[in-house]
C-alpha cells in the first residue's frame, strides 16, 4: 500500500507540473526541486530534534513496563474484555496479550503493543474454526486498535516540542476527547454488528463510568472562552504528564528496580528508533515536497476549501485535511503531513494544532488490519474494515469540532 501511495505521489506531482509547464510556467521544475531539496533538509532537522526526546520517553516507557504497569492495566481491563468478547473461553491466554497490547496504547508504547498485538491475534486465530476468515473477537481487537485508544499522546506531543511548539501538551484535553469518540464509535459500531450485550453489569458499570466522567469534562468546559479552553487544556496536559513521569518513577522505585540503568537502555532503544524512523520521513517529507512545489497539493486543498465555501462552512480545517486523509493507509505518511503542515502554517496555528488532533485521535486502519491479519493468514476481514474507517470518521470530526472550540 504505501510503496503505492508513494509512487502515486510523483506521479501525481509529475503530471501537475507538466500542465504547469505546458501553461506556460518555465520555472515550475525549479520549483519543485527546490521543495523536495527543502523538505529533505527538515527531514534531517526534525530527526536531530526528536532524538534527545524520543530518548528521554522511551526511557521513562521502559521503567514503566519494567516496574509492572502494563502488567496492572492488563489485570483492570481483563473483566471487561471477558463480556466484549463471549467466544473466547474464560482464561485462555488470548486474553492476556490482549489486555497487554491494549495497555500498551493506552501508554502511548507503539512499539510495544505491535508485538503484543501480533501475538493476540495469533491465539485468537487458535480458536477460529475458519483459518481465513476473521472471527468476532479478532475484529473487535482489531477495531480497539485501529480506533487510536490512548491515554497519553506522547509521539504527537514530542513533534509539537521538537516544532518548537509554545506549549507543546496545549492539545492533551483535545485529543482526548477525540480519540475518545473515535473509540466509543468503533466500540459500538462493532458491538451492533455483532450484537454483543452492552447492558452487562460490567460493561455498564465501565460505559457508566467513562460516561460519567466524559460528561463531567464537558460540563466543566461548558462555559469556557477559547482562551480558558486552552488555559485548561495546558495546564492538566502538564501536570498529567509530569504526574505520569514521576508515577513511573516511583513504581521503579517501589518494586526496586535499577531505575537508571533501565531508563539508558530505554533512551538507548529510543535513539535507535530515531534513526530507523529517518528514512521513512525522509522519503515521504519529499514525495510531499514534490507534491507541493508542483502545485497539486495546493490545487487538491483549493478544491475541497471551494466546496467547504459553497457550503457556507469556515475553510480553516481544510488545511490540515492531508494528515487525516493518508492516516487510514500510512502512519509515516500521516506523520509527514503533519509535519509539513506544522512547517508551513506553524506549529500553533490552526491547521497545525488541528493536525497534531488526526495524528492523535486515528490510527492507520488499513496497515494494521494489514500486518494483524497477515500475520495468520485471514483473508475475509468481514466487517473490519467499515467498523474501523467508521471509528476513523468519528475521529476525524469529533478532532474538527474539538479544534474550533478549543483553538478557533
Amino acid at each position: 500500500m504505501l510503496n503505492r501511495v508513494w509512487g502515486g505521489f510523483f506521479f501525481i506531482a509529475t503530471l501537475a507540473a507538466l500542465w504547469q509547464w505546458a501553461g506556460g510556467n518555465e520555472a515550475i521544475f525549479a520549483a519543485v526541486l527546490e521543495q523536495v531539496m527543502s523538505m529533505a533538509k527538515l527531514a534531517v532537522e526534525i530527526a536531530i530534534g526528536l532524538a534527545g526526546i524520543m530518548a528521554l520517553w522511551m526511557g521513562l516507557m521502559r521503567i514503566g513496563e519494567r516496574a509492572g504497569l502494563i502488567d496492572w492495566l492488563a489485570r483492570v481491563l481483563s473483566p471487561l474484555l471477558h463480556r466484549l468478547m463471549p467466544e473466547v473461553p474464560k482464561g485462555h491466554p488470548a486474553f492476556g496479550a490482549i489486555t497487554m497490547n491494549l495497555s500498551a496504547n493506552v501508554l502511548g508504547m507503539d512499539n510495544a503493543a505491535t508485538p503484543m498485538g501480533i501475538q493476540a491475534m495469533k491465539q485468537l486465530q487458535a480458536l477460529n474454526p475458519k483459518p481465513d476468515t476473521a472471527t468476532n473477537a479478532q475484529i473487535l481487537f482489531l477495531v480497539l486498535n485501529t480506533s487510536s485508544v490512548t491515554l497519553f499522546p506522547i509521539a504527537v506531543l514530542v513533534y509539537r516540542a521538537q516544532q518548537g511548539a509554545a506549549h507543546p501538551a496545549d492539545v492533551f484535553v483535545p485529543i482526548l476527547l477525540a480519540t475518545l469518540a473515535s473509540t466509543l464509535a468503533g466500540l459500538l459500531a462493532v458491538s451492533l454488528v455483532q450484537r454483543i450485550n452492552l447492558l452487562d453489569r460490567v460493561v455498564l458499570f465501565w460505559g457508566l463510568g467513562i460516561g460519567a466522567g466524559l460528561t463531567a469534562l464537558l460540563a466543566t468546559l461548558a462555559g469556557f472562552t477559547a482562551t480558558q479552553l486552552q488555559s485548561f487544556s495546558l495546564f492538566w496536559g502538564n501536570a498529567i504528564l509530569c504526574a505520569f513521569i514521576v508515577l513511573v518513577i516511583a513504581a521503579g522505585q517501589w518494586r526496586r528496580q535499577p531505575v537508571f540503568d533501565q531508563f539508558v537502555e530505554g533512551a538507548k532503544e529510543g535513539l535507535t528508533t530515531t534513526l530507523t524512523l529517518v528514512p521513512y520521513l525522509l522519503a515521504m517529507l519529499v514525495a510531499i515536497g514534490a507534491l507541493r512545489g508542483s502545485g497539486a497539493l495546493e490545487l487538491a486543498l483549493e478544491g475541497i476549501r471551494s466546496v467547504v465555501m459553497g457550503l457556507g462552512w469556515d475553510t480553516r480545517f481544510v488545511e490540515a485535511l492531508p494528515t487525516a486523509l493518508m492516516k487510514p493507509f500510512s502512519g509515516s505518511g500521516a506523520r509527514a503531513m503533519m509535519l509539513e503542515t506544522m512547517n508551513s502554517a506553524g506549529v500553533d496555528s490552526f491547521a497545525g494544532r488541528l493536525a497534531a488532533l488526526f495524528q492523535g485521535s486515528t490510527e492507520t486502519t488499513f496497515y494494521v488490519l494489514a500486518v494483524y491479519f497477515g500475520a495468520v493468514g485471514v483473508r475475509h476481514t468481514r466487517h473490519a474494515i467499515g467498523c474501523g474507517l467508521l471509528a476513523d470518521l468519528a475521529g476525524i470530526l469529533a478532532a474538527i469540532g474539538v479544534a474550533y472550540w478549543f483553538f478557533a
